[in-house]
């Protein structure tokens, strides 16, 4: 018997900017975003994910109708490229979404409020670290996740110009204890942590759509893009929202999905 493999493929959306000069909260500024968010997205195959999103971007550079958008030019270094949904043209998104929804992508997404944020990061310093608050969402989503296939691998988009595998390998190993120590089954399977820009992973381009699809509906209320791909978020952990009274927050997942009605108004 053949051993399986689970592909995760992680990136994030919005900012973990806080503060300015002075200790000035920057939340409401032009350009920071109210919330930060990761996801992760399971793609059973990536090949065949690749093949197609290659094939559609193909496709469309062929279009005689999208020849003159920007975006479609080798010389703007974006659609041409790759596909990147708050870059790509409205035309070229309809048809990366439809190519998305036959797939068989399961996402999980973990999302901080800044406001909360920012109470929290001037009682404790170190939350000031953007990578604290990174690693600690990527230790969140990776809890239930890894003891399922013989072995994983995951896809990590690189933050910046430091790919940081060892912080994440951390975050991983402490994703796995905490598992161990909950439920009591050990889930250290074999893992690869694969640090790449998005223009090298169809997965990582995948991923960030599905991103980008619930953070319109977080920062801008618009759920039209989270609504076609709704069935395929499998998680989402709302830390923030703690109106039942609960300290980790709201979740939703299949008995409980997320709708725009549902969901608390976002501060900021």
């Amino acid at each position: 018997m053949s051993e399986q493999t689970a592909h995760f493929f992680v990136d994030e959306a919005g900012d973990l900017t806080l503060f300015g000069r002075r200790g000035k909260s920057l939340l409401g500024t032009e350009g920071v975003s109210k919330c930060f968010m990761v996801g992760v997205a399971s793609i059973p195959d990536p090949v065949a994910l690749k093949n197609e999103l290659g094939a559609l971007r193909r496709d469309l550079l062929d279009d005689g109708y999208l020849k003159q958008v920007y975006s479609m030019c080798l010389a703007a270094g974006k659609t041409a490229k790759f596909f990147h949904a708050k870059d790509d043209c409205p035309e070229v998104r309809r048809e990366v979404y439809k190519l998305l929804a036959r797939h068989d992508i399961k996402v999980q997404v973990a999302i901080r409020r800044k406001h909360r944020l920012l109470g929290e990061a001037r009682m404790r310093q170190h939350l000031r670290n953007p990578n604290v608050i990174y690693d600690d969402l990527v230790k969140s989503l990776f809890k239930r996740c890894l003891h399922k296939a013989d072995q994983n691998v995951i896809t990590f988009a690189r933050r910046g110009k430091s790919a940081r595998e060892e912080a994440l390998r951390q975050a991983i190993r402490r994703a796995q204890d905490n598992f161990k120590r909950d439920v009591g089954i050990a889930s250290q399977r074999p893992t690869q942590i694969i640090p790449l820009a998005p223009s090298d992973s169809h997965g990582l381009q995948a991923i960030d759509y599905f991103l980008w699809a619930i953070q319109r509906l977080y920062e801008k209320g618009e759920d039209r893009y989270f609504r076609f791909l709704a069935p395929q978020f499998r998680l989402i952990m709302d830390f923030d929202d703690t109106r039942n009274g609960k300290s980790y927050g709201r979740w939703y997942n299949d008995g409980d999905p997320l709708t725009k009605e549902k969901m608390m108004p976002v501060e900021g």
